[in-house]
């Protein structure tokens, strides 16, 4: 069942969705070579805390962390260890809060130092998909029509949506129906309606899209081991607009 959320419920979304983005972008600022995974996650909790939050991912699902760093072949939910980053790398940067009983949830990649032509063009593509995704994410619309738009850019861009993972509703859980995927068909999927909350999180390879479970026991990766990017927002269903509570960093 899909829960909507009252005008107020979104506004308090809105609040920690604002923060989340300014913690986001400065963990972000913080990415470079050398730098380590776990000082990142370190970085992000510590700036939770000051905010009057809590850290969404920390304990749910077992998981023992506040940040997701996921690097080049792992998706999502990678862990982050003591592992320093390096020049070519990219990351991609997962996270959650909860603040005022209520969860958002947003996601960038990063790159470290130097990339190359392709993998910058999956890092964008990636990210515009995203707003086109958000694009078709208004009352009337399906969630097809959302699922269709992300999946049929990022083909014609020559990369590849993730489909074992999914975006999802969330509120007072981290994790609520629906499951959005990033390939459907338009039209199709439960309609869109005013008071829906959901994150819409396209997953990108540059290989196939067929994925493993990662050595860490918590994160999942490409199978052909390709590179992988991740962007994510959390969006509100307003009357007149569709309201993006996570600024995407």
């Amino acid at each position: 069942m899909i829960l909507l959320k009252t005008e107020e419920e979104i506004s308090l979304m809105k609040e920690g969705g604002s923060i989340l983005s300014s913690v986001l972008q400065q963990v972000k600022k913080h990415v470079r070579e050398g730098v380590t995974l776990k000082e990142l996650d370190s970085l992000a909790e510590d700036l939770i805390i000051k905010s009057n939050g809590k850290p969404s991912f920390k304990g749910h699902d077992s998981f023992p962390s506040t940040l997701c760093a996921s690097v080049n072949e792992v998706i999502v939910h990678g862990l982050p260890i003591d592992h320093p980053l390096k020049n070519g790398d990219i990351v991609s940067l997962d996270l959650g809060i909860l603040y005022k009983g209520f969860h958002t949830d947003m996601a960038t990649t990063v790159a470290v130092g130097r990339i190359d032509r392709k993998t910058k063009k999956m890092i964008e593509a990636t990210k515009k998909s995203l707003f086109i995704g958000i694009k078709e994410a208004k009352e009337g619309n399906h969630f097809g029509d959302i699922s269709s738009a992300i999946g049929n850019y990022i083909e014609k861009k020559g990369f590849f949506v993730i489909r074992d993972l999914c975006g999802h509703g969330i509120g007072k859980s981290l994790h609520e129906d629906p499951q959005i995927l990033n390939y459907g068909e338009k039209g199709k999927g439960p309609a869109i309606t005013q008071g829906m909350v959901f994150c819409l999180e396209p997953m990108v390879s540059m290989g196939d899209y067929n994925i493993v479970k990662a050595k860490d026991g918590f994160g999942y990766e490409t199978k052909d081991k390709s590179l992988s990017s991740h962007f994510e927002a959390t969006v509100a269903v307003l009357k007149s607009k569709t309201l993006i509570l996570t600024p995407i960093v």
